[in-house]
This record gives structure tokens, sequence and C-alpha cells, in this order.
């Protein structure tokens, strides 16, 4: 909105009215104005909840410090929305394909995550929505972006090429705007792939099912990192944290991925108007830092489905849509190892029952996090009893932070370790 107007303004010689024309000066607004927005309504949003006694449910898992926070209010996955949407609607450009998306995902999943809290604390159902409902809606946000991408003609990018002379890399080239299904891959010297190279089966649908395929990428991608995120959210701050530290990676992603001189040196894909999205990524890790000054150990608001859901969602499809996404193993490296403790427990303790008769585990507990927390040898028939002592909650949630700078920053190196 804001954007429009001082671009109107700049044409009537309104003084300062440019400064809106820089990405920069609006990306830097927006984190100002989210951490504003995110602290100022948090106090309001918490005051409300507890007047109206929405708390958390809290089962009693044997961990320390656990029972303290029952009580404590939930949903505050509202005070990130609220700052994410209110900067970006005021100084993105609205029409960009980009923004739209990433608005459309945050609309989308916090309604869903906000429902799913609603049914656990007002009907008191524990479980809330069920899995089934929530995989469709997540289903139905991914071909929402995947079609988007396919049929936008907004949604363009351009392939870097190098070329080589007497054997070595001489310049970066860039083709024409195209629509393509590449994705930058880490690690490879040769850093596209293209999804049509997994159609070659199909020669005379190539391109029909090469989109079928990115589509399904997408769909997986986008339910896989909003469900990592949602177990992540364990412990105080712990995904709040986590969320912020890979926005500024994936803003930076996005930054450079807009500039063809940056692009160029770290021989990637140029994405023309994906710049927007930095003004995106500044209003969420904005919003991400503000509202650990609540979230914080000890927590006075848990963000709850409303929050886990969408953080992950958003992660998800940004990464999406600025073909980056084969780097979220590594970038959210914390979202899948607690995504993979789960599946490796389930699995084991299903497959140790089947074949003698007791269950056993190879954690203490999962999602990960609560693995750190519980007393080892205490009772507990897992494969991995250390640490023996339990690890206060500050301490894990500040250690799994620095795992997460780590991996952001090895995660933009790959762009260059090839």
């Amino acid at each position: 909105m804001l954007y429009d107007l001082f671009h109107y303004l700049n044409q009537l010689d309104f003084p300062g009215a440019r400064m809106f024309h820089y990405v920069s000066f609006r990306s830097a607004f927006a984190l100002i104005l989210s951490l504003i927005l995110s602290t100022i309504t948090g106090k309001r949003i918490i005051n409300l909840l507890q007047k109206h006694q929405i708390g958390e449910p809290i089962r009693n898992l044997g961990l320390e410090g656990q029972m303290q926070k029952k009580g404590t209010p939930t949903m505050g996955g509202i005070i990130i929305i609220i700052a994410i949407l209110i900067p970006v609607l005021l100084l993105a450009r609205l029409s960009n394909i980009y923004i739209i998306l990433m608005l459309i995902t945050t609309i989308w999943l916090g309604t869903l995550g906000f429902v799913d809290d609603y049914i656990k604390v007002f009907r008191k159902k524990k479980d809330g929505l069920s899995g089934k409902i929530k995989i469709i809606a997540q289903v139905g946000l991914g071909l929402i972006v995947g079609l988007t991408i396919y049929l936008s003609p907004n949604a363009v990018m351009r392939e870097n090429v190098e070329i080589h002379r007497d054997g070595e890399k001489k310049e970066i080239v860039y083709s024409p705007n195209v629509k393509s299904t590449q994705t930058t891959i880490p690690f490879l010297k040769n850093n596209n792939l293209d999804y049509r190279d997994l159609a070659s089966f199909m020669p005379k649908h190539r391109t029909a099912v090469t989109w079928m395929i990115f589509v399904l990428i997408t769909i997986f991608i986008v339910t896989a990192v909003s469900n990592g995120a949602n177990l992540t959210d364990g412990l105080d701050g712990l995904t709040a944290g986590s969320s912020a530290i890979i926005g500024v990676a994936l803003g930076i992603l996005a930054y450079v991925s807009s500039h063809l001189e940056f692009a160029a040196y770290l021989n990637i894909m140029y994405i023309p108007g994906c710049e927007e999205l930095a003004v995106f990524a500044s209003a969420f890790i904005g919003a991400c830092i503000g509202f650990l000054w609540y979230n914080a150990f000890p927590a006075q608001i848990f963000m709850g489905d409303t929050g886990s859901l969408t953080l992950g969602g958003i992660i998800a499809v940004f990464s999406i849509v600025i073909h980056k996404e084969l780097l979220l193993p590594v970038l959210c490296g914390i979202f899948l190892a607690e995504s993979v403790s789960v599946m490796l427990q389930v699995s084991y303790f299903k497959y140790s029952k089947k074949k003698t008769g007791t269950g056993k585990r190879i954690f203490k507990m999962t999602p990960l996090h609560h693995h750190f927390q519980k007393a080892g040898n205490a009772g507990i028939d897992a494969i991995i009893q250390h640490p023996i002592a339990p690890v206060p909650e500050s301490k894990i949630v500040v250690r799994f932070w620095l795992i997460g700078i780590i991996l952001a920053v090895l995660a933009i190196a790959t762009l260059k370790m090839r």
C-alpha cells in the first residue's frame, strides 16, 4: 500500500518518496515495524487469552519444570501472524506474485493452526483437528503454490550458464526469462537440477509430467517442513528462534537471487522479482524475534499450532519460490532431526515389539529435544541413554539455536562449495 502511495508521491517530486523504491529501506522498515508490533500486541493478546483462560493443556511426561507451564496461554501464533501481515501489506509490492503466494501461505496455515488450537482449547479435544484434515489442507496449499508457479507468467527465472575457454570458466551468462522447474542443488559443480530430467521416461508428455513432479515435490515439502516445525515446538523459544535463523538465510538467498551481479558471482539462477521477498523475510524475522520477548524461557505464551504450522509452511514455500528447496535438509536441519527422531522411534518400537514382544526405544523420548530433558537410566528401555543427567531447558534451546546458525551458514556456503 505505502509503496504505491510513495510511488505516486515520487512522481509529484515529494521529498523522500524515492526511498520506498529501495528494497533495503523497506526491508529495514519491515523488520523494525514487525518487532514493534509483536512486542506491543503481544502483551495485549496475552492479557486477553489469560482473561478467557485459554491455556495450553499439559500432559505429564515426567520432565523437569513441565507442570509449571500448565495454564500458560497458547495460540500465540496470532502475534506472529499480525506482525508479519501488517508490515508486508504496508511495505511490499502487493502485485508481486511471490508476495501474493507468501500472504496466501501465512493466512492459509495460520487459519488451519488456529482452528486446531481452538478445538484443543475450547472443545477440550486434546488431539485437535484430525491428522487427515491437516494433511488435506497442507496438500491444498502445495497445489496452490505449485500450480501458481506453473501458470503465472510472472514466475520466471534465468538459467545461469558457464562459458568455458581453454578448459577454464571465464564468465556466467544468463538465458532470457523462462518458465522452468530447475532448482539449485548444493555441493555439486553443475549446481542446477532440472526436474525435467526425472520425466525422461515419458518423452512425449515430458513437460506435463515434469510439472506434475514439481507440484508433488512442492506438496511434500510444504507438508514435511510445516509438520517438522510443529514437532519442534516443545521448548520455550525453540521454534521461534530457529525460524528466525532460517529466515535470515532465506532472506539473503532471495536478495542475491534477484541481483544479476550477486547471482553471477555465486553461479546461481537469477529470479526477477524475488527481491520483494526480502521485505517479507524481514517481517518474518522481526515477528519471530519479537515473539521471543514473551516466548523465551520461562514462556509467558506458547505459539501453538497457529504459529508452528504457519512458520514451517512459510519457510517451505519461501524456499520453493526462490528455487532453493534442496537446501532445506541443511538449512532446516533442526526440524529434520526432530521429525526423523519421531519416525525412527515409532518404527523401531513397532519392529522390536513385533520381533520380541516388548517394544524398545532408540531415544529416551521424542521429539529429540525431550530426549535431553529426560534423565538416563530412569527405567526407560532406550538404546541411547546419554546424557544421564537431564539438561536444563534453556540450555537445550540455546544449543539448538547455535546448531541452527551453523547450519544456516553452511547452507549459504554450499553455493560456493563445489
